[in-house]
């Protein structure tokens, strides 16, 4: 019976791809510790990985603790999942979904079903298809909203930048990451420049035209320079202690 294995290294983490058989297939779990998605879907990862047939190997991974893995594997939220067989890339997972995730590795791996823990709110939601019914673009307008409602709440505090904090696309961000890091502030990130609908969505959607933007439960906080005085007037004003455990 396959059992999950907890990435703690890059050399580790290569060594497993290597010995893997390239007719088996690999599931990665993309996570960080402090996103309540994650711990639900982490015990769904677990729950499966008792019905996969041997071939299938499940293997845990910190986003944040190893940016290397996630980089190289486009991680720009999480929860997220990636199948693999002979080191390649066969279905992609963002958010909090069991069914789909239970669905992919049946459908790869041969796995059988179980009962899983119900469903939570993915972390991304997917956008609704395209439409030529009446009041069509109204309907996409309010799924973007919908979509964006939830992603600035995913994670406590949540920054949406360009790029990751392993590799940032501009100096806003980079400088941004720094300074978060600096102050020891745990916090979920979304690559925009992976998603367009939400990188035009949410100018509109938090009326700020620039990136990256910080929100905090929810709530705009702003970009670089806005976080930068607020730090100045609050040093710990995005401190976990600060953060309602209800986010």
């Amino acid at each position: 019976m396959p059992e999950v294995t907890d990435i703690t290294s890059v050399d580790q983490f290569n060594a497993l791809i290597e010995a893997v058989p390239p007719t088996a297939v690999v599931a990665l779990n993309f996570h960080t510790p402090w996103a309540e998605p994650c711990k639900q879907m982490n015990e769904v990862f677990k729950a499966l990985a008792t019905t996969a047939p041997p071939t299938t190997h499940f293997l845990s991974i910190d986003a944040e603790e190893l940016p290397d893995i996630s980089e190289s594997y486009d991680v720009s939220a999480v929860p997220y999942f990636v199948l693999l067989r002979d080191a390649t890339v066969v279905k992609r997972i963002s958010g909090a979904d069991p069914k789909e995730l239970r669905s992919a590795i049946e459908t790869h791996s041969g796995a059988s079903s179980t009962a899983l823990p119900p469903a939570q709110e993915t972390t991304a939601p997917p956008a609704a298809p395209p439409t030529t019914e009446a009041g069509g673009e109204e309907a996409q307008t309010e799924d973007i909203k919908t979509r964006l409602e939830k992603l600035v709440k995913a994670a406590p505090v949540m920054l949406f930048m360009k790029g990751t904090p392993a590799a940032p696309q501009c100096g806003f961000s980079r400088t941004l990451v720094g300074l978060l890091r600096e102050k020891g502030v745990r916090y979920g990130f979304f690559n925009i420049l992976a998603d367009d609908e939400v990188r035009q969505g949410l100018k509109e959607f938090s009326d700020w035209p620039t990136y990256p933007q910080l929100y905090l439960e929810g709530n705009l906080v702003g970009g670089l320079d806005i976080v930068k005085e607020e730090f100045e007037n609050d040093p710990d004003f995005l401190k976990p202690q600060s953060v309602s455990a209800d986010a």
